[in-house]
């Protein structure tokens, strides 16, 4: 077979994934194996894509092979992606898998993207390999890398991969044209000038749609509000992955990226993303935006203030970004105010937005985190802990914040689980026990509401 593996990796041969591909290729070295450094050489492709148009056509099977950057692929391979599709070919004859490298950091929403994407393009689509960052340096993971091609070529003889064109053909079929935002005029009044909301927009000149949506969020929103667009903002390229901002927080890049994210938007007391969606993300540009975000490490800076969204688009047709959606709120400790869509009451969601939006900034209200940011947080942890010699900025943050909440250290709760257990597997004081048992667990909890008095004067 002729297998293309598309490397997204800025690092290029440097890429900690490729070394997962080229084991891979060593034992499998009957098939033939070519490359395409897209995540390098980004600038070159999008100027001439001929190259790597010629390298797909030739292929049978496509590797997309990447390091998973904030939830998704980096911005580099998402253009790539972005110029596949463009170029227009026929892919229906070829096949499609991933290689992943990530501490399982939302390496599922990534994945999903690729999945989406290739049903885009009429490939046809196997599962891909998620592997740890340190897989390969140990005999375990070395097997699952050559256990998953393995079922990757016995996938392809028996014809089992995914039809993901027939998948998206039904999708589509479900999906809702996006609707007119309807005009509001000015107001009288002047938004209060206590609080400030940051609209960043990934608005193109003649998205007409979008545009108006925002308008309207403007027109009746509360707070003052800055659009800041970043679809024309001078990016001098995407993360490196240098780890150039580990110590200090300075990026390699001098295009003004920082400054713009730290004075204009952090500063905001609440930031509304608006965007089209595009290739079942928030599309290329706002890629960029995320991923450049990393001379920020892992530090939830923004944590405590509210976000929103508004899309342009049919985004029930979109679960993966709806995913995203909520779990880049969830880890970065911001509350959701709502999403606003143009699918079938575009006026009254924006409304709604802007009063949710409203009543979480004057009220400070933030719900408890869910799975997502638990377990997102509870992996960024571990993390940041081994890392601390390089992310020193990361570990001073968590270390202020008291995110390094490790079970072992909670002594006193572990020795009082034994003594439960100890009980619990005591058969006779068990059934003497019987129901006082789960009263037992209960003391602490009705003790807090004896202790519950209500103030004369209440906000309702």
């Amino acid at each position: 077979m002729n297998i293309l593996v598309i490397n997204g990796s800025p690092a290029g041969d440097n890429s900690i994934t490729l070394q997962t591909v080229l084991y891979i290729q060593k034992y499998f070295s009957k098939h033939n194996f070519e490359f395409i450094n897209a995540g390098q050489t980004i600038r070159q492709i999008e100027k001439d894509f001929s190259a790597s148009r010629k390298a797909i056509e030739a292929a049978d099977l496509l590797v997309f092979c990447y390091p998973v950057y904030t939830f998704l692929v980096p911005a580099q391979l998402h253009r790539f992606i972005e110029l596949m599709k463009e170029a227009g070919m026929d892919l229906s004859d070829k096949f499609a898998t991933q290689i992943t490298t990530s501490k399982h950091f939302y390496d599922t929403t990534a994945h999903q993207f690729i999945d989406d994407n290739c049903a885009d393009l009429g490939l046809r689509y196997i599962n891909g390999l998620s592997a740890d960052m340190e897989d390969l340096l140990h005999k375990k993971g070395r097997k699952e890398a050559l256990s998953f091609f393995r079922h990757v070529l016995w996938t392809i003889k028996r014809g089992y991969a995914k039809d993901s064109a027939v998948v998206f053909t039904r999708a589509l079929s479900h999906a809702r044209s996006p609707l007119s935002c309807a005009y509001v005029p000015e107001r009288a009044q002047a938004p209060s000038d206590k609080a400030r909301i940051a609209i960043v927009a990934d608005l193109a000149k003649g998205d007409r749609a979008l545009r108006d949506m925002i308008f309207r969020f403007m027109a009746v929103c509360n707070y003052k509000c800055s659009l800041i667009n970043i679809h024309d903002f001078p990016f001098a390229g995407g993360c490196l992955g240098c780890f150039h901002c580990a110590s200090d927080g300075k990026c390699v890049y001098n295009d003004g990226f920082e400054e713009l994210l730290r004075e204009r938007i952090q500063m905001a007391d609440a930031c509304v993303y608006a965007f089209t969606i595009k290739d079942h993300s928030m599309g290329y540009r706002f890629k960029l935006f995320d991923d450049r975000q990393f001379c920020n490490g892992h530090r939830t800076v923004t944590m405590g203030k509210p976000v929103g969204y508004i899309i342009n688009g049919v985004l029930s047709a979109e679960p993966n970004l709806r995913t995203l959606i909520e779990a880049r709120a969830q880890v970065g400790g911001n509350h959701l105010a709502g999403i606003a869509a143009n699918e079938s009451r575009a006026d009254q969601e924006i409304d709604q937005l802007s009063d949710e939006l409203s009543y979480a900034i004057r009220h400070h209200y933030s719900q408890p985190a869910n799975f997502y940011g638990v377990g997102g947080l509870k992996i960024f942890r571990d993390l940041i802990w081994q890392m601390q010699g390089l992310m020193r900025e990361d570990h001073r943050f968590y270390k202020a914040h008291g995110f390094y909440d490790f079970p072992q250290k909670k002594k006193g709760t572990v020795l009082g689980m034994y003594a439960v257990g100890a009980l619990m597997h005591n058969r006779k004081l068990q059934k003497k026990l019987g129901a006082n048992m789960t009263e037992g667990m209960l003391m602490p909890y009705k003790k807090v509401l004896e202790q519950v008095t209500i103030p004369v004067t209440q906000d309702k």
